[in-house]
């Protein structure tokens, strides 16, 4: 199978280059602006491709949104190891808040949610992103049913669900704080009720 850039090219080269520059400066725009000020000017001025160009791959803010949120899914995430389901899932959900109130990670994170919610190509991408995390996180269970931490038939997507659920309803509904502690509660809710049975 030959694997493209997702616009029909195969990756190396100029190609790629450019588009490396450009997925960039749209996390370096999103990161000073936010979604509501992220405008294809913005982001041709900054990786120093013509905005003509950028018009003609991406389209517009949209696509630069979803082509930044498909090379994040591409990307491999550190997902916890240290031999207990308990300490990896705290470590997991402590991982997401970091990513939402790292100050320079952060905004960016809130922008991609800002944005699929606005942008139906954008919430087809985060959708992509997130069942990548969500694979990728699916270790942590996996791993944790094989030592006989986890009941036999636990979905470990359920967990991974249940464990970050918690943090994004804070973040994007109640609009309360995320910490640590935050994170830990997410985590300890969900591994209590995996141990129950309940997300088999």
């Amino acid at each position: 199978m030959t694997i493209t850039d997702g616009l029909g090219r195969r990756p190396g080269g100029r190609s790629a280059r450019v588009r490396a520059a450009v997925r960039a400066a749209t996390l370096s725009e999103l990161a000073e602006k936010g979604y509501a000020a992220l405008t294809v000017d913005g982001v041709a001025a900054r990786s120093g491709v013509h905005k003509t160009t950028v018009y003609r791959r991406w389209g517009g803010v949209e696509g630069l949104i979803a082509d930044a949120l498909e090379m994040a899914s591409e990307e491999p995430w550190p997902i916890p190891d240290t031999g207990s389901a308990e300490e990896d899932l705290r470590a997991l959900t402590r991982l997401v808040v970091t990513g939402f109130t790292d100050p320079d990670d952060g905004p960016v994170s809130a922008a991609f949610i800002a944005a699929a919610m606005q942008d139906s190509a954008a919430a087809v991408a985060l959708a992509g992103f997130f069942a990548s995390r969500h694979e990728q996180a699916a270790r942590i269970v996996t791993r944790a049913v094989a030592r006989g931490e986890l009941p036999a038939g636990t979905d470990p997507a359920e967990v991974v669900r249940a464990a970050v659920a918690p943090i994004y309803y804070r973040l994007f509904v109640s609009r309360e704080p995320v910490d640590a502690a935050v994170a830990d509660r997410a985590a300890n809710a969900a591994l209590a009720a995996a141990r129950a049975g309940a997300l088999g």
